[in-house]
């Protein structure tokens, strides 16, 4: 089906929980955005551009938002998948960065995206069986610029002890810089120092 709304631009009118409302002309727009994005966003009357997926349901139309055209092309890719939604997409999409997934998917890392809140063994098994070509092909350069191999098995081995993958994530780059050589151990090491001083 046709996308009738590529995006939408606009100044901030409200924000609720997991949406904004977007003024054009006048006309108020719902648009349901991650929890990263809408801290993005900021407060209201701040001009903003998404790149949206209208989504029709018999009883309803949802529009849905994202930030760069990257994060619309894994939502699209997350709701071609069976059983999963656009809610469920919204979700995943606001627990882990899109070069992660990408690269949890890629590498067929079942590990990491069941720590994702209401991905269980199953759902990450489609996910895996549905989008690994797919995702080569379409997001493997995101990956690539995103995620270096000693980092994302950094990152793999901290979610595997417990924390979340935003917490792993953004642990290993703040440390990342600061080590001349920045091997696995490494990483690990200095990220999981960091994460104590909280």
């Amino acid at each position: 089906m046709i996308n009738m709304i590529s995006h939408i631009y606009g100044e901030i009118a409200h924000r609720g929980e997991s949406f904004v409302v977007i003024d054009v002309g006048g006309i108020g727009y719902q648009v349901n955005v991650t929890q990263p994005a809408l801290a993005e966003l900021g407060g209201r009357k701040e001009k903003v551009k998404l790149y949206t997926h209208l989504h029709v349901r018999e009883d309803a139309l949802m529009l849905y938002g994202f930030t760069s055209a990257s994060e619309l092309e894994m939502f699209k890719l997350l709701i071609s998948v069976t059983r999963v939604g656009p809610q469920i997409a919204l979700n995943i999409l606001s627990q882990i960065r899109i070069e992660e997934l990408a690269a949890a998917i890629i590498n067929e890392d079942e590990k990491v995206l069941t720590r994702i809140s209401g991905v269980g063994p199953k759902n990450a098994k489609r996910l895996i069986l549905e989008l690994r070509d797919k995702m080569k092909k379409k997001m493997e350069g995101i990956v690539l610029a995103g995620v270096s191999s000693a980092n994302y098995d950094a990152v793999s081995a901290l979610v595997s002890l417990g924390f979340t993958q935003r917490e792993a994530k953004e642990a290993v780059d703040a440390v990342a810089a600061g080590l001349k050589e920045p091997t696995v151990q490494a990483l690990v090491k200095a990220a999981l120092a960091r994460l104590k001083e909280r």
